[in-house]
């Protein structure tokens, strides 16, 4: 995988490979009733996209406002990256489109191609972690595309009670909480290297962690200055992983087993914490229904318990192109306007199972949503969250997901692991032409 993306693009990350489909660009939404104005939406054409496009469409056009959305279609991957940047190029896109935030975001030149959003009036409601992932040259340019998803540790929640533990807040609790739970027979860790790019998670989740240490790491490293090796707070990181290997915390099948599989091991408490990003709960909900109640979740901790806090992988945002104007323009301004209202979060949480927390405020969870999501709500209340490195910063190494297997699997050590992905590293930041490098 190039990166574990924002919640559109992590349908197709749910599933570790899945081929990128590709589709011609099609009308979803409600056809033009021959009066008022139409916009055009574009979105990708993975499942989740599309169910909250639609969503927002459909919801918005029944509310009788004279604007209508049209729904198209694009590739996912970079087939689809190509078409958004030329549309772009050319001035071709459509009225309003779906695209990442953060540091691909960055990547479309948005104070030349995009329509800034500042003198609207809900972007006071907007969530601020959120909003610098959608920002260039002091001007915001979009709204959330979806609810938040949270990196750290899935937990079962049953044997934590049966055992009499506490979730953790520092690293060496989680690793006490481990002993415990090995002396009762129980593996404490599952992992699921068979599907290579889960064996990421703790070292990305743990980013939280790093930037509390260390808050301008993200900028340093985008400038070729820190790296992970050399970084005590970011070596940490793949020291996790080692550690958790050496202390023989693993389930036995951790090389050959797959995210289904692992999801059963917790589900079943054959396994007890699962180091995973929260949309894979409709994997949980999917195969083990029954056993929901009995998961939950939380950050991935570090060495501070003041600073406990959650990675976060961002929403996709909804933005306007330069190119759409007049009438156009103000439908457009209109619709983003719906998306960051309640009604639009409503609309989403019809249609999809969120991942996380909506980022607008007045914007709740449905009351049935599972317990790993709604244990993710605290940590955004109380502004204990950060976004993962890959929206601050657009270097991340191709081969980060081989590196962790094998750290996590006792093949090479931490220090040795992290001084490979800075090679990694440097040779993807060259090829991006990054100053410092």
């Amino acid at each position: 995988m190039r990166r574990i993306r924002s919640r559109a693009a992590l349908a197709a990350f749910a599933a570790g490979a899945l081929a990128l489909s590709a589709c011609s660009a099609g009308d979803l939404g409600s056809s033009d009733s021959g009066s008022g104005t139409t916009i055009t939406f574009l979105a990708d054409n993975s499942d989740a996209s599309l169910k909250t496009a639609e969503a927002l469409a459909k919801a918005y056009n029944a509310r009788n406002t004279g604007v209508t959305v049209k729904v198209e279609t694009r590739p996912q991957g970079s087939e689809g990256d190509n078409i958004v940047k030329t549309r772009l190029s050319t001035g071709d896109m459509t009225d309003v489109f779906m695209y990442n935030s953060g540091s691909l975001f960055q990547a479309l030149k948005p104070e030349q191609n995009l329509a800034p959003i500042d003198d609207q009036p809900y972007v006071g409601d907007l969530d601020g972690t959120f909003k610098t992932t959608v920002s260039a040259g002091g001007k915001l340019y979009g709204v959330p595309f979806g609810g938040a998803t949270g990196g750290g540790m899935l937990y079962n929640k049953a044997v934590y009670a049966k055992l009499g533990l506490q979730v953790p807040k520092t690293w060496a609790d989680f690793m006490a909480n481990n002993a415990k739970i090995k002396a009762a027979g129980i593996a404490p860790v599952i992992q699921t290297y068979q599907d290579t790019w889960t064996s990421q998670v703790i070292v990305l989740a743990d980013f939280h962690n790093v930037s509390a240490a260390q808050s301008d790491f993200a900028t340093q490293y985008t400038a070729g200055k820190a790296k992970y090796a050399s970084t005590p707070a970011a070596l940490k990181s793949f020291q996790k992983l080692q550690e958790v290997h050496d202390a023989g915390y693993l389930t036995s099948d951790f090389a050959s087993t797959k995210l289904e599989a692992g999801i059963k091991h917790l589900a079943d408490g054959t396994g007890v914490h699962y180091p995973m990003l929260t949309f894979a709960v409709g994997t949980l909900v999917g195969q083990s229904p029954d056993k929901v109640k009995d998961v939950g979740f939380f950050a991935l901790p570090g060495d501070d318990a003041g600073k406990n806090g959650l990675t976060v992988w961002e929403p996709a945002g909804i933005f306007i192109p330069k190119t759409t104007s007049g009438a156009k323009l103000d439908g457009a301004r209109k619709f983003l306007a719906f998306v960051a209202s309640k009604e639009g979060c409503d609309a989403v949480a019809k249609a999809t199972t969120p991942f996380g927390p909506f980022l607008v405020k007045g914007c709740a969870l449905p009351a049935d949503v599972a317990e790993p999501i709604k244990d993710m709500q605290p940590y955004f209340d109380s502004g204990n969250n950060s976004p993962a490195l890959e929206f601050l910063s657009p270097v991340k190494g191709p081969s980060l997901e081989q590196i962790t297997v094998e750290v996590g699997s006792g093949i090479r050590k931490a220090p040795d692991g992290a001084a490979l992905y800075d090679q990694d590293v440097k040779k993807q930041a060259q090829q991006l032409g990054l100053p410092g490098w």
